[in-house]
């Protein structure tokens, strides 16, 4: 059987994508996943051009696997994701023992794109951007364990000033809803209980309520519709946009219990001149105030965010009003940066005058304020009683089980031999003992039966 090589970079959106190449060269011929390229017959790079000097990493990693396509050059090397739809053409002539170049649209044309190469002798290269051609082709859903992704759209329309994604995934397309609905069933047969519902701005969805129908549906009505399908027992999604936190989907909140009491939701900076500069489309005050709905309508509710630290011009006092602003709003958890420039976006042309030394310094402040935050949330949990999705054995001691609570916290936990099987891909009630840094501590609640 042939072995398969996938290396991942970036967000959920491109594990989702890793996944589905798998699952479509999987559908062509059987193959294995295997962890060492040294042992595979394909190897893919997916890509992701949010970080700094994304470019140079990838052929830095080229540059690893040229020796084995020396040695063996009936080898397939294909590079995908972001990074490939930027660069296109430039990564063949670069590295021209790269085999296929493919964006996150076309990953579907995996197998057709391999074919030519072997039969022209000529890398192949396609970045195009077909909309939802993409996931009309791709195979079944294949899982394993109780959790899994959906994708339910691509792109975005926000052409925020910092961001390559409009460039790179093209704008927003939303999948119809029958399809994902579909979709999500297929897994729930096959034993998921939790879907994480994927998009560059998710909750800006706006599909059709049949393929080819013409009338569309809301974000809130997705969620409304998935769940109510049976085996489904928690739903997340990520990445949010402030907005798109309509009435209807704060509303939701309220309404649909299964609906997991954590959200993502990226404010990216405290300060109003900054999020003009970004072209973010609020405030700090409209950003506080959707948080403040969100909490009206679902007290218990866990939010966690993205911030960007030195943004070109920004100040320390603009800093100064991000550091309020988690004050104000209590996160539970941020993917927080320094700012760096994206090749071809509109902040790369801006005058940058802050020491990445002052950056740096911001930044630890930053997460430091926000660890403790969290810590604190961790903290309060403890002696309550949390629905746990049970994952399986705990990575550390195989005698205990491990599963996630509704706000995405790891929890481990003893559990009988006899039970350990039985409990594994279901929900749990588990009583909080302790909390870590990185994870709690909890026992099984037994009810009588």
């Amino acid at each position: 059987m042939k072995k398969l090589y996938i290396r991942t970079f970036g967000c959920q959106m491109n594990e989702y994508d890793s996944d589905k190449m798998a699952d479509v060269l999987g559908a062509q011929e059987p193959l294995t996943r295997t962890d060492k390229p040294e042992e595979a017959d394909i190897i893919l790079f997916n890509t992701c051009s949010v970080r700094e000097k994304a470019q140079e990493r990838v052929f830095h990693d080229l540059g690893r696997v040229r020796r084995i396509k020396a040695e063996r050059p009936g080898l397939i090397i294909g590079v995908g994701g972001c990074v490939a739809s930027q660069e296109g053409e430039a990564i063949v002539r670069r590295a021209p023992y790269v085999d296929v170049v493919f964006g996150p649209q076309t990953l579907h044309r995996l197998p057709q794109l391999i074919a030519r190469r072997r039969a022209s002798g000529r890398p192949q290269v396609d970045i195009s951007f077909p909309e939802v051609e993409k996931f009309d082709a791709l195979p079944r859903p294949r899982v394993e364990g109780a959790a899994a992704f959906v994708s339910i759209m691509e792109g975005c329309s926000k052409y925020c000033t910092f961001c390559v994604v409009p460039y790179t995934r093209g704008e927003e397309v939303s999948r119809p809803l029958d399809d994902v609905l579909a979709e999500v069933a297929a897994l729930a047969a096959q034993g998921v209980r939790e879907v994480t519902l994927l998009g560059q701005n998710v909750n800006a969805w706006r599909g059709e309520l049949e393929k080819g129908g013409g009338e569309t549906g809301d974000f809130a009505l997705l969620l409304e519709c998935v769940h109510g399908l049976a085996g489904i027992g928690r739903i997340r999604f990520t990445s949010s946009h402030p907005r798109e936190m309509t009435p209807r989907l704060i509303e939701a909140y309220a309404r649909l219990p299964r609906l997991a009491p954590q959200l993502h939701l990226p404010v990216q900076s405290g300060s109003d001149r900054v999020l003009a500069a970004m072209k973010r489309g609020y405030t700090a005050l409209e950003f506080k105030s959707v948080v403040r709905r969100l909490r009206a309508a679902r007290p218990d509710l866990s939010l966690s965010s993205d911030f960007i630290v030195g943004f070109p011009g920004e100040t320390a006092a603009d800093f100064d009003k991000t550091m309020q602003l988690i004050d104000e709003v209590g996160f539970d958890g941020a993917f927080s940066f320094v700012y760096s420039a994206r090749p071809g976006t509109p902040a790369a042309d801006l005058d940058d005058p802050v020491t990445r030394e002052t950056k740096l310094a911001w930044l630890a402040r930053l997460q430091e304020r926000i660890d403790a935050q969290a810590q604190a949330i961790s903290q309060a949990m403890v002696g309550g009683i949390e629905r746990v999705l049970v994952e399986g054995a705990a990575r550390k001691n195989g005698a205990e089980l491990c599963g996630r609570t509704g706000n995405n916290r790891v929890v481990n936990f003893p559990a009988p031999p006899h039970a350990r099987e039985r409990l594994s891909g279901q929900f749990a009630d588990v009583k909080i003992t302790a909390a870590l840094p990185h994870s709690l501590r909890g026992e099984i609640v037994i009810r009588e039966s």
